[in-house]
């Protein structure tokens, strides 16, 4: 499966505003076109930080599911709305699923629960995600297929390694990890993620 994590900043205060909505107009609408809404979350550690994942089949269902998406009635009647609280959309990465993102049962997330996605970007070969202990969920790294949606940007020239866990984690990595990135994630109410 081909993912897009996707990380908004919006305008201060608006995120609440932005996951009712969203969850409210924008999962089952994209899903009648083919593609998953894995899973949205609020950063703990950015209060205007929304983060959600987006799942396809492969990049040719991506075109086709964005393109009807983004022309439809949905997203006409709801889009504008959601763009007023968000001052940046563009942060994505288009990754490939390595260990599948699992899919719970929406609406059932402990209200408390918090996920960890971490994102080792590489100068090297990418290590076995398998040999991880740390209660991984899933594992995803960079699709290297071009963007063949423009219209909706994509970080290309990244080599992320992203991995979904209940806890952080450890501390040691590997010597061609560049930089890290750490969220802490809470799933939303309707998050199928959690």
């Amino acid at each position: 499966m081909i993912v897009e994590l996707r990380r908004y900043t919006l305008r201060e205060g608006r995120r609440d505003e932005l996951i009712d909505l969203f969850d409210r107009e924008f999962v089952e609408t994209q899903e009648e076109l083919g593609m998953a809404v894995l899973g949205q979350f609020r950063d703990l550690d950015r209060p205007d930080q929304f983060v959600w994942l987006r799942g396809f089949t492969d990049m040719r269902s991506r075109r086709t599911g964005l393109t009807a998406f983004y022309s439809g009635p949905v997203w006409a009647e709801h889009g504008p709305a959601a763009n007023a609280t968000m001052l940046d959309s563009d942060d994505v990465l288009l990754l490939r699923e390595i260990v599948a993102v699992p899919v719970f049962d929406r609406g059932t997330a402990d209200p408390e629960s918090v996920l960890h996605a971490t994102i080792w970007y590489w100068s090297g070969r990418f290590p076995d995600p398998t040999e991880s202990g740390n209660e991984t969920l899933a594992v995803l790294r960079t699709e290297y297929a071009a963007n063949d949606f423009p219209r909706l940007p994509v970080r290309d020239e990244e080599h992320a390694l992203v991995w979904l866990t209940r806890s952080p984690l450890p501390a040691d990595v590997p010597a061609q990890v560049v930089k890290i990135e750490n969220l802490r994630l809470r799933p939303t109410r309707r998050s199928s993620l959690h």
